[in-house]
């Protein structure tokens, strides 16, 4: 009995992207690879009554600027990331504000999308928060693709449009910041193994 060989893989992001400029219809492909991500981490940043604005604006910009992308790049995910930290970029008052109110108070509409429950952990993420808030815009957007979006370096820098050197000191800044969250809180400490270690290592 002859072998089936595997099944072929299905188009690349950049082959889908490259495909979408004779048929636009084909751009939906990479929406349903990235868009739930997308949201999740918008959602983690800003809540969820943003997320669903943000990631359609996401695949939006994405889509008008298809025709620019660069098929090197065969994987979207940095590229889809780094839009979503611009458009992020313009609500960083909302965020910072949300994040004060959370390590002020330990309550606040975000603070629930950071955990799978809505438990005791969040209270104690508040110092993580106030930390968060005190990181500038270009620190806070390193550490959260890092810790949130699961990228790694070189995509950080890719997504950002920044050297790779810039990804690195940005992130040890930040998780000195944190760092020193820890170390001054205890709550916080007691809760950090329910964190994503990308926080401080």
């Amino acid at each position: 009995m002859p072998v089936r060989p595997p099944p072929s893989p299905g188009p690349d992001d950049a082959q889908v992207i490259a495909g979408s400029l004779d048929d636009p219809e084909l751009f939906a492909g990479l929406y349903d690879r990235h868009a739930a991500d997308i949201h999740r981490y918008t959602a983690r940043r800003l809540g969820e009554g943003a997320a669903d604005d943000i990631t359609a604006e996401v695949f939006l910009v994405a889509f008008r600027t298809r025709a620019r992308y660069d098929p090197a790049q065969r994987l979207a995910r940095p590229r889809l990331y780094g839009i979503a930290a611009n458009l992020i970029g313009r609500h960083r008052r909302s965020e910072v504000r949300a994040l004060k109110a959370l390590a002020r108070t330990g309550e606040d509409h975000i603070a629930a999308s950071w955990s799978e429950r809505s438990d005791d952990r969040i209270a104690a993420q508040a110092p993580l928060a106030g930390a968060l808030a005190a990181l500038s815009p270009g620190d806070r957007h390193v550490l959260l693709l890092v810790a949130w979006a699961d990228l790694g370096y070189q995509e950080v820098a890719d997504a950002l449009g920044i050297p790779l050197g810039t990804v690195r000191s940005r992130l040890n800044r930040a998780r000195r910041t944190v760092r020193e969250a820890l170390r001054t809180d205890p709550a916080f400490a007691s809760a950090h193994q329910e964190l994503n270690p990308s926080w401080t290592k």
